[in-house]
């Protein structure tokens, strides 16, 4: 069952696109944009090419907003860093299969901490994993680009992968957000949700402009995705 036009995609700004000098003004600003999620990359320098934002900037972040945290482990081996990311502030943890030996016990620790568990799978991937680990995720990414830098090129095949996992989640049962990550645009944010997404992230387009643009940009994605 893809998202219908009635049904506004969960908008998730991210901040590797923001200004790192000023990161809780950027927040702030977005909350007041009408971002739904911050959605927090997280990258070690091994899993993926880049070097982002440790638990300590997390916790600095967390005072100044009221918003959810959507935290993207790019991390391996992943599961020394959930209690840190958990204690930090983050509200969701999502990781990718190939980041631990044990994808089961990884997002049950996750949804232990308290936290939601999510499941993200890069452009070549199968979403195998998804089948057999469904009952524990809340979330399940798409990447639509490779990870490790913004500023990419949406990958179009990336569409029926989207359509594949929603049919897997329907098929269960589940009610766990499905998002799309990378290259994400009010150009192909409506395809997206057709292919049944319900969440984008976002994060050139959104800094697009500077704060006085956030509201704006971030309702041409909502509007575009109807």
């Amino acid at each position: 069952m893809t998202q219908t036009a009635a049904t506004a995609p969960l908008i998730c700004p991210s901040i590797l696109a923001s200004d790192f000098s000023r990161l809780g003004e950027e927040i702030r600003a977005l909350e007041a944009a009408g971002a739904d999620w911050i959605h927090v990359d997280v990258m070690d320098g091994h899993f993926v090419p880049n070097l982002t934002i440790g638990p300590d900037v997390v916790k600095a972040l967390r005072p100044h907003t009221s918003l959810p945290f959507d935290v993207h482990l790019m991390v391996a081996p992943v599961d020394n860093w959930l209690e840190a990311y958990r204690a930090a502030g983050a509200d969701i943890m999502s990781v990718h299969p190939e980041s631990g030996p044990h994808v089961h016990r990884t997002l049950g620790h996750i949804r232990q901490l308290g936290a939601k568990a999510g499941l993200v799978f890069n452009p070549a991937t199968p979403l195998s994993v998804l089948e057999e680990a469904v009952e524990l995720v809340d979330l399940v990414l798409i990447m639509s680009v490779n990870p490790g830098f913004g500023g990419q090129k949406f990958i179009e095949t990336s569409l029926r992968k989207i359509e594949r996992a929603r049919a897997i989640l329907d098929r269960a049962g589940s009610r766990a957000h499905l998002q799309v990550d990378g290259g994400v645009v009010a150009a192909n944010a409506g395809a997206c949700v057709a292919a049944g997404a319900d969440a984008l992230v976002a994060g050139s387009f959104v800094f697009k402009g500077g704060p006085d643009a956030y509201a704006a940009n971030i309702q041409a994605l909502k509007a575009a995705a109807a």
